[in-house]
C-alpha cells in the first residue's frame, strides 16, 4: 500500500507499433530548418500547419490529440533512433526490433524474455496480451503463452456454437484432444523416458492449446467487467486500446500489451496518408489514456509507440522511400516529457545515401524502460549494456 492507502500495482507496459516505417521528418517536423524545406519539395509540412513544440521543431498537424501529453510533461520524444548499418528491408528490421539481434537471425522476442522475467514459471497465462491477429514476433519465447486476440466481445474458442450445452461439449473434446498427459505428471503416462522425436512439438502443441483455451475463458470475463462513459473513436486502433483497457480494468495479471497500427509504407499518397494515419494514433491514444485516468488506472501505465525505420530525407514526389533514424514516444503519468536524443543532422554531408544517421541505438529505449519501469534486468534481454534515458 502506498501513504495514501491505494494499493501499488505493478508497472504495465502498452507498446503500439507503427508498422511500415513512420516518417521522423514529418512527424516532429524541423519547420525551423531550411534545409528540411530545400530537401523536401513536395512531401512537406508548412510552418503555419505545425503544432509547435519549440522555435525549430513541432508535432504534425493531425497529432493534435496526442500535443496535451507534451504540454503536460508526460511525453518523451526519441529522435534519431535506430542501429549501426541500418537494414531498409521491413522484415528484416523488425526482427532486429522485435529480437535485439543485427548480426544474426534470432527467434526469442525482447518482451517475450522480459514475460520469462516476470513470469518465469508462465503460471498466468495472461500476463502478456496481443491485440491484433497472430503473434508479433518481440512477444515469441518458448514457454511462455501470450494470448492473441482480433476482437474481445468475440474472442473465445468455439464461440460460434449459440448452445452452451453444444460449446460445452465441444470444449471438452478440445480439452481432451490436446490433453495427453504431458501436464500431469512433467512427462506422457507412458514414462519419462519414451519421448520420441516428434513429442516436444506434441507436447508445445498441447500446452498451447490449453493455455488457449483457458486465456480465452478468462479474457471473456473482463467484458463484463467494464463500464466506461469514455467514448472510443471508430477506428480499429482505438477499438483495440479500448481491449487493453477492458483487459486491464479485470486487473487479471497483464503486465505487457502489444498492438499494431498498419500502413505507415508511404511511398505514394503520404501526405493524407500519413495525416490519416496519425490523426488515429493521436485520438486513439487520446481515448485510451483518458479511459485508464477516469479509472484511476493511469498511474501504473506507459506506452512505447515506435516503428521499424524512418524515410528518406528527400521526397519522391508524392511520397517517401525507407530511410533510418526514425522517432520514438514513450507516454505515461510518470514519464519525463521531453526532447532526448539528438535530433539528426540534415546536412548533405551528415547523410548516409540519403538517410538520416541514428542517434540513438533502439536497444537504448528498451534498456531504460526494461530498467527504469519494469524493474527487469535489460541486459540478457538487449544483448548488451546501453546507455539509458532518466524518461521515468
Amino acid at each position: 500500500m502506498s501513504g495514501n492507502g491505494k494499493s501499488i500495482k505493478p508497472p504495465t507496459l502498452v507498446v503500439l507499433q507503427l508498422t511500415g516505417g513512420n516518417d521522423p521528418l514529418n512527424t516532429i517536423v524541423p519547420y525551423g530548418e531550411g534545409l528540411y524545406y530545400d530537401l523536401r519539395k513536395t512531401v512537406r509540412i508548412a510552418p503555419q500547419e505545425v503544432l509547435p513544440i519549440d522555435a525549430r521543431y513541432g508535432f504534425h498537424p493531425a497529432m493534435r490529440a496526442i500535443k496535451p501529453f507534451w504540454d503536460d510533461g508526460k511525453m518523451a520524444i526519441i529522435s534519431g533512433v535506430g542501429y549501426p548499418n541500418p537494414n531498409y528491408s521491413h522484415f528484416r528490421s523488425m526482427d532486429i526490433w522485435y529480437t535485439c539481434e543485427q548480426d544474426k537471425i534470432a527467434t526469442d522476442g525482447w518482451l517475450g524474455k522480459a514475460v520469462h522475467d516476470i513470469d518465469p514459471k508462465a503460471e498466468n497465462v495472461l500476463t502478456a496480451v496481443n491485440f491484433g491477429r497472430g503473434l508479433p514476433r518481440a512477444l515469441s519465447l518458448s514457454g511462455v503463452p501470450v494470448a492473441s486476440v482480433a476482437q474481445l466481445d468475440t474472442y473465445g474458442l468455439l464461440t460460434s456454437l449459440s448452445s452452451v450445452p453444444q460449446r460445452q461439449s465441444a470444449l471438452e473434446v478440445f480439452s481432451c484432444l490436446y490433453d495427453d498427459g504431458w501436464n500431469d505428471q512433467g512427462h506422457t503416462a507412458a514414462g519419462p523416458d519414451s519421448a520420441g522425436p516428434g513429442d516436444e512439438v506434441l507436447r508445445y502443441m498441447g500446452q498451447t492449446g490449453l493455455d488457449a483455451q483457458k486465456g480465452a475463458d478468462i479474457l471473456r470475463t473482463a467484458l463484463g467487467k467494464y463500464q466506461s462513459d469514455v467514448q472510443y473513436p471508430a477506428t480499429g486502433l482505438a477499438q483495440s486500446l479500448r481491449g487493453i483497457a477492458q483487459v486491464k480494468f479485470a486487473d487479471l495479471g497483464t503486465r505487457v500489451f502489444y498492438t499494431s497500427l498498419f500502413g505507415f509504407d508511404t511511398h505514394a499518397t503520404q501526405l493524407p496518408t500519413h495525416a490519416k494515419l496519425w490523426q488515429e494514433v493521436s485520438e486513439a491514444v487520446a481515448a485510451f489514456f483518458a479511459d485508464l485516468r477516469a479509472h484511476d488506472e493511469a498511474d501504473d501505465v506507459v506506452m512505447l509507440i515506435w516503428s521499424e525505420f524512418g524515410r528518406r530525407v528527400k521526397d519522391n514526389g508524392a511520397g517517401t522511400d525507407h530511410g533510418a533514424g526514425s522517432v520514438a514516444f514513450i507516454l505515461g503519468e510518470h514519464v519525463k516529457g521531453g526532447m532526448y536524443g539528438e535530433y539528426p543532422s540534415l546536412k548533405p554531408s551528415d547523410l548516409t545515401l540519403g538517410n538520416l544517421k541514428y542517434t540513438v541505438d533502439f536497444r537504448s529505449t528498451y534498456a531504460t524502460l526494461l530498467d527504469q519501469w519494469m524493474h527487469i534486468e535489460p541486459e540478457p534481454i538487449v544483448n548488451g549494456k546501453f546507455e539509458e534515458f532518466a524518461i521515468v
